[in-house]
């Protein structure tokens, strides 16, 4: 592995985690825990893992969730090639896995395959459901957001939309950082691993569960957010002087209130007793929100942010993701990362967003390509240099053009 000078402070140094995953919450879980120190060693299939040669919105997902990991490219259903994969397991920490539902275990790749040889082993896999009638179904990001409520509280109404990013895919794959972790921690008391399971299906519900509170409490169904009830009269999309540029501004609290009066010169607003109050303000929306609009439309977007910053109020002129490269904070502060894709050069891509120390992760092992490091993970593994140019001759693994080793063992394609 190459590693940074004062690798061994990273919090989760001399965790070793193994990877059967593909496409996003399988490989969100795996970043998160490599970018905060683990080994990760990524098992890929001959010929790669097929994320890395999806098209369209699937192209960003390997090169922003496989950073920090090694990779070791294995025919699973050769029986060497198991053996490999067992050998590795053996060995871990964790072991992350987000295939069809009974995929591993018809391998012998099941957690109860280790509860004996590795009874320490944090086993977490990656799923459409939890237990329950539908713990067998396939399920995606998508599938997930239209089942869980998150599609119809996203679009307006009678037109469902999913979020526009994999919102479900990556929080699915917190929430298993969360429960690996903290598996880890009981094993620190106790010595025992654990099988922990996050789901698609769960988080959806846990994201729209204060859409869920909202309808107990009032006894009213929650309009989808297009047409909700705010909580605060000024929250919404503005137009700006600007062709074609906007700007979001939050109101949300009445000393905000004061200060937004005082920034824009609203004396006549802030002296109305009509307004006083937050709530008061929330019923008189529709009559307040008019005049709001039309005095923001006469500021720029530049002079118009620059008097939102004064007043302390929150505001953010309406970006797109690309333009986050070229955002100053976004690069002040580390929170994009250097990256080197194969096959395309150098990107740049959003670090792991937690500081610790007021440091944010940054990248130890750049993307790699399939079986980069076969040949290296084999040699700690006890292989010799002749069994490992059999393996690759045979197709039970695959090296690559950066392995270290490629001068001993031949590329296989």
């Amino acid at each position: 592995m190459q590693l940074d000078k004062g690798y061994d402070e990273l919090p989760l140094a001399g965790v070793r985690v193994v990877e059967f995953s593909h496409m996003v919450m399988g490989p969100s879980t795996g970043v998160i825990l490599a970018d905060l120190g683990a080994e990760v060693i990524k098992v890929e299939p001959i010929g790669g893992d097929n994320t890395r040669r999806l098209l369209g919105s699937g192209s960003g997902y390997y090169p922003m969730f496989n950073r920090n990991k090694r990779s070791i490219s294995i025919d699973l259903k050769s029986e060497e090639g198991l053996e490999i994969a067992k050998d590795l397991v053996g060995r871990a920490d964790v072991l992350i896995e987000n295939f069809r539902p009974g995929a591993l275990e018809k391998l012998g790749l099941g957690p109860e395959a280790f509860a004996t040889s590795n009874p320490g082993l944090v086993y977490f896999s990656a799923k459409g459901f939890l237990t329950g009638p539908y713990q067998s179904r396939a399920a995606l990001d998508e599938v997930a957001q239209m089942m869980g409520g998150l599609a119809y509280m996203t679009g307006p109404p009678g037109r469902p939309l999913r979020a526009g990013a994999s919102v479900i895919d990556v929080t699915g794959g917190m929430f298993g950082v969360i429960g690996i972790l903290a598996a880890l921690q009981r094993r620190n008391k106790t010595g025992k691993g654990a099988t922990v399971r996050s789901s698609l299906f769960e988080t959806t519900a846990f994201l729209v569960g204060q859409h869920m509170a909202q309808m107990a409490v009032t006894g009213v169904a929650p309009k989808p957010m297009p047409e909700r009830s705010s909580a605060w009269a000024i929250y919404d999309v503005f137009e700006t002087s600007t062709a074609g540029e906007q700007v979001f501004v939050g109101v949300v609290s009445d000393s905000q209130w004061k200060a937004f009066t005082s920034t824009f010169g609203l004396k006549h607003l802030a002296d109305n007793p009509a307004f006083e109050t937050n709530n008061d303000r929330v019923r008189a929306r529709d009559s307040l929100l008019p005049e709001i609009r039309a005095l923001l439309l006469e500021f720029s977007r530049e002079a118009l942010l620059e008097q939102l910053s004064e007043a302390g109020v929150a505001f953010a002129p309406i970006a797109r993701p690309q333009d986050l490269f070229e955002d100053e904070h976004m690069n002040a502060n580390g929170a994009l990362v250097d990256l080197t894709l194969p096959g395309v050069g150098e990107i740049r891509l959003p670090a792991v967003p937690v500081e610790m120390d007021g440091k944010l992760p940054t990248v130890r092992l750049d993307l790699r390509q399939s079986g980069a490091d076969t040949a290296c993970i084999l040699e700690e593994l006890g292989w010799r240099d002749d069994q490992v140019r059999d393996l690759a001759a045979r197709g039970i693994v695959q090296t690559s053009i950066e392995d270290g080793r490629t001068d001993q063992v031949d590329r296989q394609d």
